[in-house]
Formats: C-alpha cells, structure tokens, sequence
C-alpha cells in the first residue's frame, strides 16, 4: 500500500536528519495517513478511504465529500476516490 493520501496526494517526502555537530543523514518525512469513513450525502453511504489529517480537515472545511470531489483536480485523486467522483456526479446529474 502506497503512503499516499487518496484525496490530496500528498506523499512521502525526503530531507536530511541534523544532529548537533551538523552532520547530516537522509530521512524521510511520512504523511499524517488515517482510516476514515467519510459520509457522501448524496450516495446515502459511507465510503472508506486512507487520507492524510489535513486532508480531513479540508472535506470538513469544503462542507464534506461530495462538495470536496466535485472540486478536486483528476490528477491528485486516487482511482478510488476518481470512481466515488464518477458516482457523485451521476448521482447528481439524475
């Protein structure tokens, strides 16, 4: 399983560790990745996805899943999120 958030895509990035003599070793910097079911309104069901804390932040800010896809760009959803996208949309449309 990538360490990858499903609505943001933010991933694991890479810096250096600087002990106090100022040497410096690689690391790496994990996302905040949580387990969540998020309620679509508009499906009528929960839908579970592996995003980071500030992604939860952000559905809850936007006024939840449906109005946080509807405004996301293609390219940083996962293909889960893309299908819930796709149903979101013909939900709506019907």
């Amino acid at each position: 399983m990538a360490r990858r958030c499903d609505l943001t895509g933010k991933g694991v990035m890479v810096g250096n560790k600087v002990s106090h003599a100022l040497n410096r070793t690689r690391r790496r910097f994990l996302p905040n990745l949580l387990n969540v079911s998020l309620l679509s309104d508009t499906l009528g069901r929960s839908v579970k996805l592996r995003i980071s804390a500030n992604a939860l932040r952000s559905v809850e800010h936007r006024g939840g899943l449906d109005a946080f896809l509807l405004k996301a760009n293609d390219d940083e959803l996962s293909p889960v999120a893309l299908a819930v996208k796709k149903e979101v949309r013909a939900a709506l449309a019907s």
